[in-house]
């Protein structure tokens, strides 16, 4: 009976550890299969979210590129404009024959009338690129806020200079418009006394040559940059 009561004991002592052992494992089982679903939730959500901010650093990038360059396509057709249209008033200004002058004045103002839209259009797409530029920096890393804030700066240096490019063809406009030949000297003159528009148009092509340091100095900074170099 002894033997026998030994043995039982045994067996159910030994029955309740493995039953408490089992208990045990299956309770830290739970414990950590619990664990394990919190950090695949929240490393899921970490990784969406850095998914979903990756993807709209690029895709705000992306756009603000594609804004910048029509800017600078438009900023480039109206110089091609301006440009001809200051050729064809310093011709006629020069000129020493009624027709030739008329022919050269005609020619500055329609360069004229078609460099004032390109600057103005160009003008509102760099300020649509800066702002597109300023919604990236909300989804970039610390490490690119300095080449966007470079960005932004050219940005606004590009607004001011197709505005003062602008400006400028509309004064060159009325500089041309005044231009007539007088016959009696055989030299063209003006019908009325430019010289305050004369004065503001020079003072254009200034602030337009200073403002156009600035915008060449940013685009070299910004090429600097090898990452975005890549991108663009």
């Amino acid at each position: 009976m002894g033997r026998e009561f030994t043995r039982n004991m045994f067996v159910m002592l030994l029955s309740v550890m493995v039953g408490i052992i089992l208990i045990t494992y299956m309770g830290a089982d739970l414990v950590n299969r619990g664990k394990i679903d919190t950090l695949t939730t929240q490393y899921e959500g970490e990784i969406s979210s850095v998914k979903g901010k990756s993807e709209n650093f690029t895709s705000y990038f992306l756009k603000s590129s594609v804004v910048l360059d029509q800017a600078r396509e438009d900023r480039a057709f109206g110089n091609y404009h301006f440009d001809l249209a200051l050729l064809w008033y310093q011709s006629a200004l020069a000129e020493k024959n009624a027709s030739l002058m008329d022919i050269y004045k005609e020619r500055g103002l329609d360069n004229c009338s078609n460099a004032m839209p390109y600057f103005y259009y160009s003008y509102l797409n760099f300020l649509e690129a800066g702002d597109f530029f300023n919604q990236t920096k909300t989804f970039s890393e610390t490490r690119h806020l300095e080449v966007l804030n470079l960005y932004v700066e050219l940005t606004a240096s590009g607004s001011r200079l197709t505005m003062l490019r602008h400006e400028a063809s509309r004064y060159l406009t009325y500089l041309t418009e005044n231009l007539t030949f007088n016959v009696e000297t055989n030299d063209v003159t003006y019908l009325v006394n430019v010289t305050g528009i004369m004065f503001i148009f020079e003072e254009l092509l200034d602030e337009y040559a200073e403002e156009l340091l600035i915008f060449e100095e940013l685009l070299e900074e910004i090429d600097e940059y090898e990452f975005f170099d890549e991108i663009r």
